[in-house]
């Protein structure tokens, strides 16, 4: 492909649209209604659709990784919103800490499952064509 790739916007559902819409604009997202059944949420160029459509299959199966700075950090200003305390089926994991890097995880009121994670990294001293191998 010759043209450069600018964003990538997956569409989530909602079980209860009003729910959903205010659980992501209180975790920092801002959104634009597009429709009376779509809205755009963003956050520093990043950003997804969020439809009023419910197909459990779809939900249960759905996931989103967002990559982060500092896990740590974001792990404690999840917490801080304390979004379990304010909205149904919302639930935290904390961080694990794998080879890879580190992750939390955060499941929206419809279910659907947040990665927000920190990719290790990359050892400076090793030249990185023995990374790649």
């Amino acid at each position: 492909m010759n043209q450069k790739a600018l964003s990538i916007r997956p569409f989530i559902g909602a079980k209860d649209f009003e729910v959903s819409r205010s659980f992501y604009r209180d975790l920092g997202f801002q959104e634009s209604i597009l429709t009376q059944t779509l809205s755009y949420f963003k956050t520093q160029g990043l950003g997804f659709y969020l439809q009023d459509a419910y197909v459990q299959d779809w939900i249960d199966n759905s996931m989103v990784f967002l990559e982060v700075d500092d896990v740590d950090q974001y792990w404690n200003e999840l917490l801080a919103l304390d979004l379990t305390a304010k909205y149904k089926n919302v639930r935290l994991t904390p961080i694990r800490r794998l080879d890879w890097g580190s992750e939390c995880f955060l499941h929206d009121p419809s279910g659907i499952l947040w990665h927000f994670g920190e990719f290790s990294k990359v050892n400076t001293d090793k030249p990185l064509n023995k990374l790649q191998r």
